[in-house]
């Protein structure tokens, strides 16, 4: 039986997400700005895109993981190792880039794709692991329901709802949809860094009652020793999302798509993506 006290998470800070139009077909908004590595840590950035097809050019990564969820619109994926796919609303994808592997994410032709990107550090045992894609699809993910609650669990757990995800980095991450006036609480493991997005609509949050609206990141006061828990009460319907990881610890050294521990493994990475280490790329029909 565990007797561990239940520590009440607060809202240590807060602030706003505001997208800028980086070109005509994409609009971006930082929720966990880069360099952080230690505040942060397990995560590494993420953020809030809303784009159109040709926004992106494929691309490289090693050493991290990407978690994109689907706020809106239609997500089409592909690499150079012949997996593809669509995300739609609600969708999640987990792609364990590992060793490294060459992917490409654009929305639909006369389409968009409005959603959330965050990468997830490995490990340093774990860097070097196969690729692998986990796409997560709202109508197959776990639900925890309650009267007017519906916690879908993406990662992690929520109550004695438990997610499949596999995971080198542990992570709880939860869609949560509350109607106006109900309170949930969701639930976390012991030392683990966490934030809550509010995607739209607004509510109070943690035991020093916050209020939080819609495009707000509020980041919660740590609990190292003991598991933790957080409420949230809405003033209006309410979707969020809530994240914790359990943190590293480890260096980290970041360059462009890159995310190793040291200066000499990044640079590797790079050596191994002029030489062809990562594949060539091919054009695949979606």
């Amino acid at each position: 039986m565990n007797t561990q006290q239940i520590i009440q998470r607060e809202i240590q800070q807060k602030w706003p997400v505001i997208p800028q139009k980086d070109t005509p077909i994409h609009k971006a908004g930082l929720v966990l700005p880069p360099g952080n590595w230690a505040a942060f840590d397990p995560f590494l950035v993420m953020a809030e895109d809303n784009m159109q097809k040709g926004a992106f050019e494929h691309h490289p990564h090693r050493g991290i993981e990407t978690v994109t969820y689907m706020i809106d619109g239609v997500l089409r994926h592909s690499d150079n190792k012949g997996n593809k796919g669509e995300l739609r609303m609600g969708d999640t994808q987990w792609m364990t880039a590992g060793k490294g592997l060459l992917h490409l994410e654009e929305a639909p032709e006369n389409g968009f794709a409005h959603l959330l990107q965050l990468w997830v550090n490995l490990p340093a045992e774990n860097k070097m692991e196969e690729p692998r894609y986990q796409d997560i699809l709202r109508s197959h993910t776990p639900v925890r329901k309650e009267d007017g609650v519906e916690i879908r669990i993406i990662s992690g757990s929520s109550g004695n709802v438990t997610s499949t995800t596999l995971n080198y980095t542990p992570v709880t991450m939860v869609e949560i949809e509350l109607a106006a006036g109900k309170t949930v609480i969701q639930d976390f493991p012991a030392d683990y860094n966490g934030f809550i997005y509010v995607v739209n609509g607004a509510g109070v949050f943690g035991a020093n009652k916050v209020a939080g609206k819609e495009s707000e990141v509020l980041w919660l006061s740590q609990s190292v020793d003991n598991p933790s828990e957080v409420e949230i009460t809405t003033t209006e319907q309410l979707r969020c999302l809530a994240i914790a990881g359990k943190p590293l610890r480890e260096p980290v050294v970041a360059k462009g798509p890159f995310v190793m521990n040291t200066e000499e493994q990044v640079n590797q990475a790079f050596k191994d993506l002029r030489d062809g280490g990562f594949g060539e790329w091919y054009e695949q029909k979606l």
